[in-house]
């Protein structure tokens, strides 16, 4: 482990040292250029016509959970026998998602799309953006925010308590995410204390590596989807390829899958959401 963990750290340097120096987060994380079509966070190159029938709602009736107050949902169109949690990027909010995921919908699955509040962000300068914890630095020594890391995985957890004593078990909920987003699914998923579905993480990295194997709570035949573009400016796709390396110590490397897409930026596309339809389908099936 601690012979990995050094490799991990030299490689996030050298990755850093040559692809970060002197970017501006608040374009790196946030929002992506798109010829066709533009949601803040992801890009998704099809034609609008495929969301036309998009049914996503502001959920109310939650203020024990603040984050399901205004999530965005995409209901099922028979009884919701699952769910999937997914979050957003830095400086984006769940209806953007939510209408992507209405293309992969299925019947007895509810998707929550939850929007991150409003916080200071230091790479910005202090800059007031919807973000799930602060970010400080973009290389492997900067300091991380942990207390905001982990209030933002209770955040997520106290979701996932909420479907359970509202019928949906946590083992048929599957949590996921892009950027930032996909970042905090990952450290939530591997640090809960129930079983999941599943997690889908995308173009991402892992929160807290250092320390990352001891919090873990033991959840090793968790199955874990990683989708990264090959052409990431952003979260290089090594960034990826180094965590999935780092989480196959503590979960089962079988069930760990990683796919790269050449030609996608930090981004998302058809084939990348096909892929994630097909996750969901096996690990969600109908009951």
């Amino acid at each position: 482990m601690t012979r990995l963990n050094n490799f991990v750290e030299k490689k996030w340097s050298e990755l850093c040292a040559c692809t970060w120096g002197g970017t501006a987060v608040g374009t790196a994380l946030c929002v992506s250029p798109d010829v066709n079509r533009k949601y803040r966070g992801t890009i998704v190159n099809w034609d609008s016509e495929r969301l036309a029938s998009h049914h996503w709602c502001m959920c109310g009736n939650n203020m024990s959970v603040p984050l399901l107050d205004e999530a965005a949902t995409v209901s099922g169109t028979e009884k919701e026998t699952a769910a999937v949690i997914f979050l957003h990027g830095l400086g984006d909010n769940g209806k953007g998602w939510a209408d992507v995921l209405t293309s992969i919908r299925l019947p007895h699955v509810k998707f929550i799309c939850p929007h991150a509040p409003a916080i200071p962000v230091t790479l910005n300068m202090g800059a007031m953006m919807p973000a799930w914890f602060d970010l400080k630095g973009l290389s492997p020594d900067s300091p991380e925010d942990e207390a905001g890391i982990k209030k933002a995985a209770e955040n997520i957890k106290a979701i996932i308590e909420h479907e359970a004593r509202n019928g949906i078990p946590p083992h048929r909920i599957i949590l996921g995410g892009f950027s930032q987003g996909g970042a905090l699914s990952l450290y939530t998923a591997l640090t809960c204390q129930h079983q999941l579905a599943g997690v889908v993480a995308l173009s991402c990295w892992l929160p807290l590596h250092r320390t990352f194997a001891s919090a873990s709570c033991g959840t090793r035949n968790i199955p874990i989807l990683q989708c990264h573009g090959k052409c990431d400016p952003m979260v290089p796709i090594e960034f990826g390829c180094l965590t999935s390396e780092l989480i196959k110590t503590v979960v089962n490397p079988q069930l760990v899958t990683f796919k790269g897409f050449s030609g996608l930026s930090h981004s998302s596309c058809p084939q990348e959401m096909e892929v994630i339809k097909e996750f969901i389908e096996k690990y969600l099936p109908r009951i």
